[in-house]
C-alpha cells in the first residue's frame, strides 16, 4: 500500500486494495452481520502474503460500525456496548481466573489521543483487591489491572518496553490495549470500533510507527481496541476532488476542459500531489471533529463499560448498559 493511505482499520485497508484488484483478496475471509443500527465485519486475514498486500498483521479483525454513535442515543450507546462486550468475549476466549492487563494507549494532553487513558480511568480494576481482601467483591470477578503509561515524547521510554517490564512483574494472561486510530473515511470518525488478536504498532497510523505491541513482543496475547479520531487532510482532499469530478461530469459532461484537467489529475497520483500541495502548510495534516471532547470521552465510558462487562462475568450478567454513566 502507498505510504499516503493511513488507515488502522483492516477493513478500509481491504477496501482500498480491492479498490485495484476487484477480485476477492487470496487468503482473506470476511462476514459481515447486522444488528439493528449495528453493523458487523469481520476479517480474518489468514496467510502472510494476505497480510502483506494489506499492509496488516495475520489475525482476526472485528469492526462495529455504527452511524447513530455520533449523537446523544444512550440506548443506542448501550446497545453497542452489549455488541461490543460480545465480540471482545469472543476474541478473549477467557478462563475464570485468567488475570488481564488493560493498558490505555496515547497521550493524555491531546484530546484526539486520549481515548485510551480515558478509557483506563473508568475501568474497574480488582487485582488489588482480589489479592488483599477478595471477600470484598464476592464471586464474578477476574484480577484485572490497567496502566495509561504516556507516549515516548512524556517518558523517554517506548511503551513497548514499559509494558514488557510490567508484564515480568504482574504476569497477566491477556493483554488488552485501547488506543486511538487513524482512519481512510470520515464517516468512520467516532463511528467505528475495532478489536483484533493481532496487536497494535501505536502511531502506525498518522505515520508515527513506534515499537509493536504484540504476542511475537511482549510473550502473552494481545487484544487491540481502537477507535478512529482522526483522519489525513489529504483523504479529505481526495475525497472532494472525486465527488467534484463526479458532478462536473453530471452537469458539464466530460467534454468540459475543466474536466479533463480534473480527471488527468484524478487518474494520476493524485494523493501525491495533495501531499505536495499541502506540504507547504505543515506537512502531514491530521483532522478531527470540533466535538471531539464530547465524542472521545463518550466513547471512552462504552468502551470501559464493555471492557468491564467482558472481564468480571458478575457485571456481564447484569445490564451492562448501566456502566455507561
Amino acid at each position: 500500500m502507498s505510504r499516503l493511505l493511513r488507515t488502522d482499520l483492516a477493513i478500509e485497508a481491504r477496501e482500498m486494495l480491492l479498490g485495484k484488484v476487484p477480485e476477492e483478496i487470496p487468503g482473506v475471509a470476511m462476514e459481515t452481520e447486522d444488528f439493528g443500527e449495528i453493523q458487523v465485519t469481520r476479517v480474518r486475514i489468514e496467510t502472510a502474503e494476505a497480510g502483506e498486500r494489506m499492509g496488516k498483521k495475520q489475525g482476526s479483525y472485528v469492526t462495529l460500525e455504527v452511524p447513530g454513535l455520533r449523537q446523544k442515543n444512550t440506548e443506542l450507546q448501550e446497545n453497542v456496548a452489549r455488541q461490543f462486550t460480545k465480540e471482545l468475549l469472543a476474541m478473549a476466549n477467557l478462563r475464570d481466573d485468567s488475570s488481564v492487563l488493560v493498558i490505555g494507549l496515547g497521550n493524555w494532553n491531546v484530546t484526539p489521543d486520549a481515548l485510551g487513558p480515558r478509557v483506563v480511568r473508568d475501568l474497574l480494576v480488582t487485582r488489588h483487591i482480589l489479592a488483599l481482601e477478595p471477600e470484598t467483591l464476592g464471586e464474578g470477578y477476574r484480577p484485572v489491572s490497567a496502566l495509561a503509561p504516556g507516549v515516548l515524547g512524556i517518558t523517554g521510554v517506548e511503551t513497548s518496553e514499559i509494558i514488557q517490564a510490567l508484564i515480568e512483574k504482574v504476569q497477566p494472561d491477556l493483554l488488552i490495549a485501547v488506543d486511538a486510530l487513524a482512519a481512510r473515511n470520515l464517516r468512520r470518525l467516532h463511528t467505528t470500533i475495532q478489536i483484533a488478536d493481532s496487536g497494535i504498532t501505536p502511531g502506525s497510523g498518522v505515520g508515527n510507527r513506534r515499537l509493536a505491541i504484540s504476542r511475537e513482543i511482549i510473550g502473552i496475547p494481545v487484544i487491540a481496541i481502537g477507535v478512529p479520531t482522526v483522519v489525513d487532510a489529504v483523504t479529505i482532499a481526495d475525497d472532494l476532488m472525486s465527488q467534484l469530478l463526479h458532478l462536473m461530469m453530471q452537469e458539464a459532461g466530460v467534454d468540459s476542459p475543466v474536466y479533463k484537467v480534473v480527471q488527468s489529475i484524478a487518474e494520476g497520483d493524485k494523493r501525491a500531489v495533495m501531499a505536495e500541495s499541502l506540504s507547504p502548510y505543515g506537512g502531514r495534516l491530521m483532522v478531527t471533529p470540533k466535538e471531539i471532547d464530547t465524542l472521545v470521552e463518550d466513547m471512552a465510558r462504552l468502551l470501559a463499560g464493555g471492557i468491564n462487562a467482558a472481564l468480571h462475568p458478575a457485571i456481564h450478567r447484569e445490564e451492562s448498559g448501566k456502566y455507561l454513566h
